[in-house]
């Protein structure tokens, strides 16, 4: 093997000696600490792509002898986040003689069942469809990438001539073949043909290295990966363009952003037609690149050729037929402009499916775009959460790599489209999305919620959150907002410092919420302060603050809310948080109890109006929260004390003495309330429930 370098210009290093001292011999501590910073970069492989494997000597439990057993990434993981629980281990001599009942190609799906045969640890994960093209290979560690270098040239036209261009006898070619029991045969064969090579490459597929301990084996991917880059750079260079150029003019950064948040909840009523969708939007430098392009059109429809690609984004792409200046104010006018192309995509897949599809095939699967090209814009993803679409995204953006590079040093080719179905509607893929867990109540769905940097608010992000929603917290505080995030993985949730007594500061909050999830389908108004006073001392800012902050702000959000929501053709929920005070008399409360009241009575008139659209309205009724509630902790608590006579301390026990359930009212009970509103209540709108342990004089009927 040649000398492995770490001087990199196409992949990052990102070996750290200190850390792998620390995990001493441990061979498969190792592993996995190479497979995690390889995961790391996406140009080698993207989320859930690829398995690494080590092998190592064990006491087997049953004869005590000593055994080689292969670890290797269990069937759905990831590498680059590969703990112990995601890997299987097994008998390498089990695994192995299952080539003396091997049948043939059309023996492969019950070659999965039996490598549980050959389980070591009773702990391990499923092991996956590649398991035998480790197994079959002599070596200790073991890569199995899909780098965009590397699927460049094997998606070539003539990949395997360029692979001996660069690598000479160093590597070794398989032609495409589906992944299963018979690839290992061939890699095996491979091996056996080209003693003392260093890797081989899979035709469309991916690469496959090796090396005697983890780090050389990581060495051993990089270089390869580095060679290919390096090569395809230089091809790049002496061409002098990609993709035959520039075609479209791309609208600058923030006029990109205001288009994309514009027709994204377009795209997503569309693209929803059988299933709500959550939306991704990039417009990377190398999307750019290739959706502005003259050979987009050509090589668009071609499809992708890695199968890890095309089972995420789907065969091919849908390219909107807008300018990127068009006028997208009329929603109406745009939707006649775009249904024929949707239409004619799911004609198109329907016919992919029909002219494919074998006996046995499952149900043909959601035929609308996951990948969506506006030209001079950018690139939207669609699918069933954040994480899937924004992975969707990525790999897209790989196959994009994959086609730059195989049209600068040759000519990209795709997978025939029966070898594409085949893979798509894989008997063995479709047990794989069986075994997906059943969705959460508010998977799929959206809410945008004001106030939530704490108190009410933030119990409420909590709860829908908690409950498969993304949440878009809101609040006019930014520390506050900053630590409400703190909670929130990346792909659950996006923060906006929102202002909703101004409409440009929520028009600017809907945008990002559109941006970062598609859309909306869910706005709840829970900002809010208290202001409690007599009559006398009542100012006209005490007034007016109330009624910009209470009223004014709930009319903006259900009035932007809507806007977008109409826009999807998906129905939605509005849910304002109002207070037992719009209901009951009390003293010292003209200014909050007439906007509570307006709340409310605003409620009413907007169920009215929205429900032709299916567009929900409804009122929680909060009473006496006082533990962990942002109004509580200003001149409010005071206010009510002085009202009625007793000590700030004493009010929570006060409040919870004089409902008939005698309980202390939470922020989370409030949430509670609006869960209810938003999954339970599927068929209510106009109504009000009062979350108060039972007030009679604040019962509405």
């Amino acid at each position: 093997m040649q000398e492995l370098v770490k001087d990199f210009e196409h992949v990052d290093y990102l070996w750290n000696k200190d850390i792998a001292a620390d995990l001493g011999d441990d061979q498969v501590a190792l592993f996995l600490y190479r497979s995690n910073i390889l995961g790391a970069d996406l140009r080698i492989t993207n989320y859930g792509g690829g398995n690494t494997s080590c092998k190592t000597i064990e006491k087997d439990p049953l004869t005590g002898h000593e055994v080689e057993v292969m670890w290797v990434k269990g069937s759905g993981g990831d590498i680059g986040t590969l703990t112990r629980k995601g890997i299987a281990g097994l008998y390498t001599s089990r695994l192995r003689n299952l080539k003396t009942v091997y049948k043939g190609l059309h023996d492969e799906d019950r070659m999965v069942g039996l490598f549980n045969h050959c389980i070591y640890d009773l702990d391990s994960k499923a092991p996956s469809i590649d398991t035998p093209l480790h197994g079959l290979l002599p070596f200790k560690h073991i890569d199995h990438l899909h780098p965009d270098a590397l699927i460049a040239i094997a998606a070539a036209k003539d990949g395997e001539a360029i692979t001996q261009e660069i690598w000479g006898d160093a590597m070794g070619w398989v032609p495409w073949q589906r992944p299963g029991f018979d690839l290992g045969l061939q890699l095996e064969k491979c091996l056996e043909e080209n003693p003392g090579i260093r890797g081989i490459i899979l035709g469309s597929h991916g690469l496959f290295t090796w090396g005697d301990t983890s780090l050389e084996c990581y060495l051993n991917s990089l270089e390869v990966i580095e060679m290919a880059s390096a090569y395809i750079e230089k091809k790049i260079k002496q061409k002098g363009e990609v993709f035959g150029g520039q075609k479209v003019q791309p609208l600058p950064a923030e006029a990109r952003r205001h288009k994309a948040a514009q027709i994204m909840p377009l795209l997503r009523g569309l693209t929803s037609s059988e299933n709500r969708m959550i939306g991704h939007f990039a417009d990377s430098d190398t999307i750019l690149q290739y959706i502005n392009s003259h050979d987009l059109a050509r090589l668009a429809p071609m499809g992708t050729s890695c199968p890890d690609h095309f089972l995420r984004t789907k065969i091919q792409p849908l390219i909107l037929e807008l300018d990127s200046d068009e006028d997208l104010t009329d929603s109406a006018e745009i939707l006649k402009k775009l249904g024929p192309s949707f239409r004619k995509y799911r004609e198109e897949y329907g016919a992919y499916y029909q002219n494919h599809k074998h006996d046995n095939s499952p149900a043909m699967r959601d035929p609308n775009p996951v990948i969506i090209i506006y030209p001079g814009v950018g690139m939207f993803s669609f699918a069933k959460n954040k994480q899937t679409a924004r992975v969707t995204n990525e790999f897209y953006v790989n196959a994009i790599n994959v086609m730059r590079g195989a049209e600068a040093i040759s000519q990209y080719t795709s997978l025939p489209r029966q070898e594409a179905f085949d893979i798509e509607y894989w008997l063995l893929e479709e047990a794989k999305l069986q075994r997906m867990p059943a969705e959460q109540p508010l998977s799929r769905k959206v809410a945008i919620i004001t106030g939530a940097g704490g108190g009410i608010g933030k119990a409420i992000a909590d709860k829908l959150v908690a409950q498969g929603a993304n949440v878009v917290v809101t609040d006019v505080n930014e520390d506050n907002l900053d630590q409400a995030l703190t909670s929130y993985g990346k792909d659950t949730a996006a923060g906006v410092l929102c202002d909703v007594t101004k409409q440009e500061s929520i028009a600017q909050a809907f945008d990002e919420a559109v941006l970062a999830f598609g859309g909306v389908d869910i706005v709840v108004h829970s900002a809010g302060l208290a202001i409690s006073k007599p009559l006398e001392d009542t100012t006209e800012k005490d007034w007016k603050i109330l009624q910009d902050v209470l009223v004014k702000g709930q009319f903006l959000m259900a009035q932007k809310g809507v806007e977008i929501m109409r826009k999807q053709n998906l129905g939605g929920d509005i849910v304002n948080i109002a207070s037992k005070n719009g209901l009951v008399s009390g003293p010292n409360n003209v200014g909050y109890g007439t906007a509570k009241a307006a709340q409310q009575h605003m409620t009413r008139l907007l169920a009215a109006e929205l429900g032709a659209d299916h567009i929900r309205v409804n009122t929680v009724n909060p009473d006496g929260v006082i533990v962990g509630s942002k109004i509580w902790e200003g001149d409010w608590a005071a206010g009510r004390a002085k009202a009625y006579g007793i000590k700030v301390e004493d009010l929570p026990a006060h409040y919870a003495k004089r409902n008939l359930l005698n309980e202390i009212i939470l922020p989370e009970d409030i949430a509670n309330g609006v869960f209810a509103c938003v999954a339970i209540l599927d068929k209510s709108t106009g109504n009000t429930i009062n979350v108060d342990g039972g007030m009679a004089n604040a019962f509405v009927r």
